[in-house]
């Protein structure tokens, strides 16, 4: 079952779609485990060649109740992109998170955020300031926000916008505001403040955001005095999974993740000294 909604955000609407366990229907009288998706620069809660709608529906598959949303200038939700930067982003992520546990059927204690490219670097930060979150999963993570999105729009736009106030990307009207909130947040800093677990995928032909980051998060989450931190490197894939036997393996792999997660955590709530 899939429940378009508008979730209210600073006085802008912005539009998601909640994702209910398949078997369900609708919300049961048991506690389920929720997974907020957050899209990456310039996106959609669709995704590229349905990314994310399809995450979606194999997740509540598995039993997941899965919300994905649009940032605000994204999608169909309200407002201008450019004038949102990464702390509202962060923002708003919390947002969808105060409506997801705004309902009886979530289980507070089995939140996740699922990100990609720049949503990955979002969900992070996110995670390392919301207590609420207990996991992550990390799909081709940005690490440098500010690099990496320059590197993307290209450094001639990006001196366009400080020169002029403004720039196009895309029909994207991106302003200097917007870079420097990509200036103020290092997830590589954050990652050591998020305490719960996490899984990170990317693949091996990612020509956007480079496969190596994914190995130094790793590294970087493992110097953590708690917390777990697992990866997948995907052969072959590009930064969009936009082959059908990647997506698959992604799929595969996170929800394979996530409900080995979720056992390890029955398991450790069963232990007693």
């Amino acid at each position: 079952m899939e429940k378009p909604l508008i979730i209210s955000h600073e006085g802008l609407a912005l539009t998601a779609t909640l994702h209910y366990p398949v078997k369900d229907g609708a919300c049961p009288d048991r506690k389920m485990p929720l997974v907020v998706i957050c899209h990456g620069f310039i996106g959609s809660r669709i995704g590229v060649d349905r990314l994310f709608l399809l995450a979606s529906r194999q997740l509540a598959q598995k039993g997941f109740l899965v919300i994905r949303f649009d940032y605000a200038g994204c999608g169909e939700s309200e407002g201008v992109y450019g004038e949102h930067g990464l702390d509202s982003m962060i923002a708003q992520t919390r947002s969808v998170l105060d409506y997801g546990l705004s309902l009886d059927c979530v289980d507070p204690l089995r939140v996740t955020l699922l990100g990609h490219s720049l949503g990955g670097a979002v969900a992070l930060l996110a995670g390392s300031k919301d207590r609420r979150v207990k996991s992550l999963a990390l799909w081709s993570p940005v690490a440098h926000p500010f690099n990496d999105i320059v590197r993307i729009v290209g450094r001639d736009l990006y001196n366009e916008t400080v020169t002029k106030g403004q720039a196009d990307y895309q029909g994207y009207s991106l302003r200097p505001e917007f870079f420097e909130s990509l200036q103020q947040h290092q997830p590589f800093q954050e990652a050591r403040k998020f305490q719960g677990d996490v899984y990170i995928a990317h693949g091996t032909s990612d020509d956007v955001i480079p496969t190596d980051y994914s190995f130094l998060l790793e590294k970087t989450f493992w110097l953590r005095g708690e917390g777990r931190c697992d990866k997948n490197i995907l052969f072959q894939a590009d930064h969009t999974y936009s082959h059908g036997h990647h997506k698959e393996e992604l799929y595969r792999s996170t929800a394979d993740w996530l409900t080995g997660h979720e056992k390890r955590q029955q398991d450790w709530q069963h232990w007693s000294i």
